[in-house]
């Protein structure tokens, strides 16, 4: 497995730094949907410039998708994430939302074990946090470890991710714990906003994303065509833009596939879903889904959410495959590549 070892980020500004240039605007998935000017990374900047209150703010803190899109975008160099996670934390929420978020999430104690078991001898083994969606896809989860050959960690964080996602606070003490048991590992991770957060919660550690970690797997890569659309996770994405920009590029120059960048290099989120939706207080939509397709016509969509792969099911008719599904069945592989190479 590479070593993409963690860079120091330059430090991060507040809202302060706002000098209101737009290009968060550009490349916002709430701006992209609703043309609505209060609903953008640059609105919260400045109406916090000008004495806005949290309340006031409702409508950006709850919409953003926390996609990261406007983060490396930034001129200035302001956490816009990290700000409207921090707002979440603070917005009063509505009888609704409260009935709604309940005790979720319900926070364990942290369990310094694997599926496949770690033990002292091996504290610095590689490990997978697979996150709720891959571990209820059981089939999907084994192909993963099998590409990988990496221990499933029990604790892999779910709570924590939620709560980052809610705005809900973490008890110092779970966090801790949490943080304690994965020091000395190499991590992969598939939640892109939790692989975020440990960037800068350990910073020094060694740790991708799903999709890194199985696209350098040869029996992956082999796979990939150039009719292919590679979809890519767009939180891990801009968590360390400056690194995967270039792992991307390459991807893209050894293989020939299509990728979900647009002009700016910026990963345009398939799926796209803010507090409510995430709530279950109203219907997503799939307007990135289908605006990603505009002007494509690839055979084939790979993705390494699988939060994507139900949005271009719902949009399209392609053959929608993850990137682990890539690493099996070399036959059926070989009769893709015949009938769309």
């Amino acid at each position: 497995m590479p070593a993409f070892l963690a860079r120091a980020p330059a430090a991060p500004r507040d809202y302060a730094a706002c000098s209101g240039c737009s290009l968060c605007l550009l490349v916002c998935p709430m701006w992209r949907g609703s043309h609505d000017p209060r609903l953008t990374p640059e609105a919260l900047a400045k109406g916090l410039q000008s004495g806005a209150t949290v309340r006031e703010l409702a409508a950006p803190i709850e919409a953003c998708s926390l996609c990261g899109a406007c983060d490396p975008v930034c001129p200035e160099r302001i956490d816009l994430s990290g700000l409207v996670m921090d707002l979440r934390l603070r917005l009063p929420r509505s009888a609704a939302e409260m009935a709604e978020i309940g005790d979720r999430p319900r926070f364990h104690e942290s369990r310094n074990r694997g599926l496949s078991p770690i033990s002292a001898a091996s504290r610095s083994a590689p490990v997978l946090l697979p996150g709720p969606a891959l571990r209820a896809d059981a089939a999907l989860l084994a192909r993963v470890q099998a590409l990988l050959g990496l221990a499933v960690f029990d604790d892999d964080g779910a709570d924590i991710a939620l709560a980052l996602e809610l705005g809900v606070e973490i008890p110092q003490q779970r966090l801790h714990g949490f943080l304690d048991s994965l020091r000395g590992h190499t991590i992969v991770a598939a939640d892109g906003l939790l692989l975020r957060q440990l960037r800068r919660w350990l910073p020094g550690s060694q740790r991708m994303g799903l999709g890194p970690a199985l696209s350098t797997r040869a029996a992956v890569r082999s796979n990939l065509a150039p009719s292919d659309l590679y979809v890519i996770e767009p939180r891990a994405f801009h968590g360390d833009y400056e690194r995967m920009v270039g792992y991307y590029d390459r991807l893209q120059r050894e293989t020939g596939c299509g990728l979900s960048l647009d002009l700016q290099r910026i990963a345009i989120p398939a799926s796209s879903s803010g507090l409510a939706q995430k709530l279950g207080l109203a219907a997503g939509d799939d307007v990135q889904a289908r605006w990603l397709l505009q002007g494509r016509k690839p055979a084939r969509i790979v993705v390494e959410s699988l939060a994507d792969r139900a949005a271009f099911e719902r949009v399209c008719d392609l053959p929608v495959v993850h990137l682990a599904e890539l690493g099996e069945d070399p036959q059926m592989m070989q009769k893709f590549r015949h009938a769309f190479g």
